[in-house]
């Protein structure tokens, strides 16, 4: 025996368990049960999402739009005093082809280490 390394117990072959027990953990059964409940998130309304520990999120109204899918936004509820974020598309919405224009209502993901930009991570109805 070489020191360090530790022996496995001797494997179980597969013609000594019962072929009933073999059908039941395979790949293929509870295929239909999966489709189910996919199917029942599909029908869902509501959004579900990954909390992130690091980003604040806000909601923005977008103001300007600008070369390489830049934005100029302008966060609810803050005073006109406060300069608009410069925002830019995350990759999920670069990839599905979602059309932000002027006016769309968006959520934006801001950097804790620079409040003057963010990424918008989704467009509101």
């Amino acid at each position: 025996m070489v020191e360090g390394f530790l022996l496995a117990p001797p494997s179980i072959h597969v013609s000594s368990i019962p072929s009933a027990t073999l059908r039941q953990s395979s790949a293929i059964y509870g295929k239909k049960e999966a489709r189910a409940q996919g199917n029942e998130r599909k029908n869902k309304t509501e959004r579900v999402r990954k909390t992130k520990d690091d980003v604040i999120e806000v909601e923005a109204v977008v103001v300007e739009g600008l070369p390489n899918a830049m934005f100029r936004c302008a966060i609810d509820g803050a005073p006109e005093s406060q300069e608009p974020i410069l925002a830019t598309i995350s990759g999920k919405i670069r990839k599905n082809f979602v059309k932000i224009l002027v006016g769309d209502k968006v959520l934006i993901e801001l950097s804790p280490y620079d409040l003057t930009r963010g990424r918008i991570t989704f467009r509101y109805r």
